[in-house]
């Protein structure tokens, strides 16, 4: 093997075999009489190219890829079947180039015993950007010690849509807390720093770029039909914190925006994010995106020039990337283009340690010890997201109905004891034995007893359930009981008779599935067979909570009327139901919606951050949203915010300058807190029409019971920044209000801050 070789020490064949990753590792390698055997596709890709870029997929287990326990690579030989690949690849490569193994890691790695952590709407409703750095790091570990170099991870996407089914995947539909977690992913998955990413951690491919989550009507893949200034202050934040955070690449999206393919769009892949931002990482494109531009070019040598011209470095699942060749000869592409391309995939190479030695990493950072046994990887992920999964419930309405320990409790619901139903999209097959599993039903069952559970579902997510299994069942359960707790919501089931797309979306028939890729719905409230089992419990005169998990925000209006109060669980992962039978015994809620939950089906989009209308809403619509950041800190919790610094020149807030908002936490119960504080703002400047509100910046503190904590926000170019038409975060004059209430609108209580000019004024402000 060349210790480093570069773009030009090999011939156009291999070169262009850099820039692909057309395989699917399950087709590439083999299970066979207990141990790996390659394929002859792998053979002849290698054959073919002289070498491979990367490969995806090679432990990836679910229904579209075929792989479940009987037939998939065991979790503890995973190295092995890596090793199998990768000897081949470099015995038969033209330098004896390796090759990269890419694998999804959306919420936790998507292979045979692969941990499932909270999906990321979860932990946007944690709010709690060190847990979430924690989490990323211990995943990382965990991935990394399989023998994978680079993870594919959500991360980019606001949720500007709750009909689409992706939902899951976004941590909010505010910006500022999209970027604030993103980066925290990316420090804790890659380890910090621009430098070599050590055996302990993973390279990050951030996903997806950019605006997928603006897709009219909420359809995946969709147009954004947005201008400059939506696609800066809304959808490019979470990549400038990622870039900012050395993160080593980018996937490109299916989308267009305002007309223009993404993967298509030289002025988003290099303008922007290479020459304003200075961020030097590699552009994947997303599955099948790169062909998906045939429908802008003639052929698919023109496609592949579009994207490469572009700045896609690395294709994926493309046929596209293997005429570059052709356009080549054409001179549609230069020499130079494709170089280019393939010296970033030789850097990220290089950065993962598969070329030649790495740097050494900086003086800083501590250099890591032994890498600890898989089985104490696991743990620690699995207790970092059962935190993580405590965290994200919500409480919404009254005050949850206590539950004596000699209570006798209905748990009925379609989602009352579905392990699949706590997952979301993107998981791997649950093991035969799984005794980590806790559903609502399982996790009060171990609490209370069994003999004091009724359970049953009552109805399926989408349909009544026929006969004695349905109503009639559910109003058996609640006979006797003395409380009910009526599980509702969706899942993201995957089922191995399902059919799929060519990109791994679900198509078909999928009859019980309300969410993830390629499930996007027309209504998101909650469907009419659940709330009759909701109406069932409430008709029985028990107090009743519903317990609504789901990865999506739905309309829960109805809900909220009929139950004595209500829990939001964003799919938290397979011990979540331990974390809502917490609650229920009185642990706090410490969640906050992510999202703004709609009031009705029709009023969509709808968002904390719209700009300020004259229009007063919808005249058949009376019932309210719930917005982000909902229901506040909870009980026993005060904030109040202090006098501090109220101004920074436009030339200082350049420089690094930044405003100080001074914050009281005071914890007035009898029990210690860890408590996440938003600080809302709006804008005022120069001829922009403010947003009604946006998230400033996020703190979480630990208060001792009966204690208080003084803290601060730092309010720098993000918060106070105003983005150019050539995508750079800059500074001009403004005003800004700040609160940390649970208002839409600036309450009594507001902090005015300013960014001025050189005269110390803002010029419109009298």
């Amino acid at each position: 093997m060349t210790a480093h070789p570069t773009a030009s020490s090999l011939d156009v064949r291999a070169r262009i075999g850099q820039l692909n990753q057309r395989l699917k590792g399950w087709e590439a390698v083999r299970w066979v009489d207990g141990r790996p055997r390659i394929t002859d596709v792998l053979r002849a890709e290698v054959d073919r190219w002289g070498g491979i870029g990367a490969v995806y997929g090679v432990l990836r287990a679910d229904p579209w890829s075929g792989v479940h326990w009987g037939n998939g690579i065991p979790p503890e030989r995973s190295a092995e079947a890596y090793a199998a690949v990768q000897d081949h690849v470099v015995a038969h490569s033209d330098g004896g180039v390796p090759t990269l193994f890419v694998e999804e890691v959306p919420h936790g790695l998507q292979a045979l015993g692969g941990t499932t952590v909270p999906v990321n709407l979860a932990l946007g409703a944690a709010m709690d950007e060190q847990l979430v750095e924690e989490l990323a790091a211990a995943v990382a570990a965990e991935v990394r010690a399989r023998g994978t170099h680079v993870a594919l991870v959500s991360g980019l996407d606001v949720l500007r849509d709750p009909r689409w089914g992706r939902s899951e995947e976004c941590w909010s539909e505010d910006a500022a807390l999209a970027a604030i977690m993103v980066a925290a992913t990316v420090r804790g998955m890659q380890g910090g720093g621009p430098g070599p990413i050590d055996d302990r951690h993973v390279a990050v491919v951030a996903k997806h770029l950019a605006g997928q989550g603006a897709g009219i009507g909420g359809r995946n893949g969709s147009g954004a039909p947005i201008g400059r200034r939506e696609l800066a202050e809304v959808h490019l934040p979470p990549a400038l914190a990622a870039a900012r955070e050395h993160v080593a690449g980018f996937m490109a999206a299916y989308n267009d925006v305002d007309g223009v393919p993404c993967c298509g769009n030289r002025d988003l892949l290099t303008t922007t994010i290479r020459d304003a931002w200075g961020w030097d990482g590699l552009v994947m494109a997303d599955g099948t995106a790169v062909d998906r531009l045939r429908d802008v070019t003639p052929d698919p040598a023109s496609a592949a020039a579009l994207a490469l011209r572009a700045g896609v470095d690395l294709s994926l699942w493309d046929e596209a990337y293997t005429h570059l060749d052709t356009a080549l000869g054409r001179g549609s592409v230069s020499t130079e283009d494709l170089d280019r391309a393939v010296d970033r995939v030789l850097a990220l190479k290089r950065r993962v340690g598969l070329l030649g030695t790495p740097e050494p990493a900086p003086a800083h950072v501590p250099t890591p010890g032994p890498v600890p046994p898989a089985e104490a990887l696991e743990r620690t992920t699995i207790a970092l997201a059962e935190r993580a999964a405590g965290r994200a419930v919500v409480a919404l309405g009254g005050a949850l109905p206590a539950i004596a320990p000699d209570a006798v409790v209905a748990v009925v619901g379609p989602n009352a004891d579905d392990v699949d139903a706590l997952l979301g999209d993107y998981a791997p097959p649950r093991p035969p034995v799984d005794p980590g599993a806790a559903t609502v039903r399982s996790a009060l069952e171990a609490r209370l007893g069994p003999a004091r559970i009724r359970t049953t579902r009552g109805s399926g997510l989408r349909h009544p359930l026929p006969g004695p299994d349905g109503l009639l069942a559910v109003r058996t359960a609640l006979l006797g009981a003395d409380v009910a707790v009526v599980v509702l919501g969706g899942s993201s089931r995957r089922a191995y008779d399902d059919g799929f797309e060519d990109n791994g979306a679900v198509s078909g028939p999928a009859p019980d599935t309300t969410n993830g890729e390629g499930v996007d719905l027309a209504s998101i409230a909650v469907p009419e067979a659940q709330l009759d089992v909701l109406r069932a419990a409430r008709e029985s005169g028990l107090p009743v909570v519903a317990v609504v998990v789901d990865g999506r925000p739905r309309v829960l209006t109805e809900v909220l009327a009929l139950a004595d109060g209500v829990l939001v669980v964003p799919f938290p992962g397979p011990s979540g139901g331990r974390a809502v039978a917490d609650v229920l015994f009185g642990a706090p809620a410490e969640g906050r919606l992510p999202a703004t939950w709609p009031g009705a089906d029709g009023v969509l989009p709808v968002a904390h951050d719209e700009r300020l209308e004259t229009a007063r809403g919808y005249v058949d619509v009376t019932s309210r949203s719930t917005v982000t950041g909902a229901p506040g800190p909870g009980d026993g919790v005060d904030v109040r915010l202090a006098e501090g610094s109220n101004a920074v020149t436009a030339v200082r807030l350049l420089a690094g300058g930044t405003v100080t908002v001074p914050v009281t936490v005071r914890n007035r119960s009898d029990a210690p807190r860890r408590v996440s504080v938003p600080l809302w703002g709006r804008r005022r400047e120069p001829g922009v029409r403010p947003r009604r509100r946006r998230l400033l910046a996020l703190v979480t503190v630990d208060v001792p019971a009966g204690g208080t904590v003084d803290t601060a926000y730092a309010l720098g170019l993000d918060a106070l920044g105003t983005w150019d038409a050539g995508l750079r975060l800059g500074a001009r004059p403004l005003e800004l209000d700040c609160w940390t209430d649970d208002v839409l609108d600036p309450p009594g209580s507001t902090r005015t801050v300013r960014v001025t000019d050189g005269q110390e004024s803002v010029r419109w402000v009298s």
